[in-house]
């Protein structure tokens, strides 16, 4: 393995486990990123650790400020807004083309994605407002199952790095008790599913406009927030020098 293929290799574990992290909440929305403590975390060194911020950086999951260096995406119900307005108008387009373009690969793709998301335990006794790490990864994957049949790939990257900021969002917003009309429930994705099955796209856009605006009210839990930690100041960023 050459010099440059096991750094590739290091910066894809660390940006792998440093994005489990984010999501899983181990790493909280407006927390900073010091490289001294990520070096430490992920026993990776500082052009590492760079490297991997920036890929987050582009998701939407890590902001990068001048002469401040990254922090976790903060997150703000205006801001959580925006983004579904925008992630739901490039969805309903890859969507639309899934619909024309999917063959039955596509199809047997998203039945199964769907029958996972039904099956998995939504919600954890102990934290009842709060959707399970494996609901919600089988939800994103049913989603990202269902517009895979579209052919423009770059429309699909584009959607994707927005859909990986709402999921930051996801797991930060309030979720009423299964009994109360939560737009998740399975009956609505399963009309997203069947008329996208029935190629017909007007059916499968509103479906998926009727989701994306439900979960749009949903607001933000206020044990997400975090503040500017003690002590933060100019020049935690490494400089040019510091890559070893």
């Amino acid at each position: 393995m050459t010099a440059s293929s096991s750094k590739r290799t290091r910066t894809d574990g660390v940006h792998e486990r440093l994005r489990a992290d984010i999501l899983g909440g181990e790493l909280r929305p407006g927390q900073r990123l010091k490289f001294p403590d990520l070096g430490a975390r992920y026993d990776a060194s500082v052009g590492v650790i760079r490297e991997a911020l920036i890929r987050l950086s582009a998701s939407g999951l890590v902001r990068s400020e001048p002469h401040l260096g990254f922090r976790v995406t903060s997150l703000t119900d205006a801001a959580h807004a925006e983004l579904t307005e925008v992630r739901t108008e490039l969805e309903v387009l890859a969507l639309r083309r899934a619909v024309a373009d999917g063959g039955l690969d596509w199809e047997t793709r998203a039945v199964a994605a769907n029958y996972r998301y039904e099956q998995t335990p939504r919600t954890d006794p102990a934290h009842p407002d709060r959707p399970t790490e494996e609901w919600l990864q089988a939800h994103a994957d049913f989603h990202i199952a269902l517009l895979d049949g579209c052919a423009n790939r770059r429309l699909l990257e584009v959607a994707a790095s927005l859909r990986e900021e709402a999921e930051l969002y996801r797991r930060w917003l309030h979720h009423p008790p299964p009994d109360s009309g939560d737009p998740s429930l399975p009956d609505e994705h399963r009309e997203l599913l069947a008329a996208a099955l029935a190629r017909d796209p007007d059916r499968a856009e509103a479906a998926l406009r009727h989701l994306a605006g439900l979960t749009a009210h949903l607001t933000l839990r206020t044990d997400g927030e975090t503040g500017d930690e003690p002590g933060d100041e100019p020049g935690d960023e490494p400089g040019p020098g510091d890559d070893s």
